[in-house]
């Protein structure tokens, strides 16, 4: 029989799965035909560390003259420094072609957020966010409960302020 933890971290690890194959198999492959590419970062905000932020934006300079540049508002106005990171929003990914979309995806440059982005497990729980037109979240529930069985309990709630980020938890039957 297994154990309370061993439980739960299956039952995680069984969401994370069923997640990212959700967007690997229905969410990327909608990527080329989107109408509002998360690329164009007007939903998404890309957390970046420096070697990507270097690299996507294809920076000679070191980081401390970068830095300087950021604080005297010479920089690129999209990119915001916050706690050794960057932050990049408001304006398209340098790494997104309009004709051929992401440039980067499958290199070590592409952020973290790009996978994750709208759908991915946090915590134990499943995030989706539906601004991606992609997201289907009647579908994502199917394929969550074949993936949990007939027994787990889904529960899903949207967030009181950002209601179109919707959170999916899974209860199996005893726990």
């Amino acid at each position: 029989m297994a154990t309370p933890n061993k439980a739960r971290q299956h039952l995680t690890q069984t969401l994370a799965d069923t997640a990212a194959r959700y967007q690997r198999e229905s969410v990327i492959p909608h990527c080329p035909s989107c109408a509002a590419p998360c690329c164009k970062l007007d939903k998404l905000v890309l957390e970046l560390d420096w070697a990507q932020t270097k690299g996507l934006w294809k920076l000679e300079e070191s980081r401390k003259e970068f830095d300087k540049r950021l604080a005297s508002g010479r920089g690129p106005i999209e990119i915001r420094p916050a706690n050794g990171l960057y932050y990049a929003h408001s304006r398209p990914c340098p790494a997104f072609d309009p004709a051929c979309g992401c440039t980067v995806y499958t290199t070590p440059l592409k952020p973290v957020g790009c996978s994750d982005f709208p759908v991915y497990e946090n915590e134990g729980e499943v995030m989706a966010d539906l601004r991606c037109e992609a997201v289907d979240i009647e579908a994502l529930k199917a394929r969550l409960q074949e993936a949990l069985g007939p027994e787990a309990r889904l529960r899903e709630r949207a967030d009181r302020d950002f209601p179109f980020l919707v959170t999916l938890s899974a209860r199996l039957p005893g726990k």
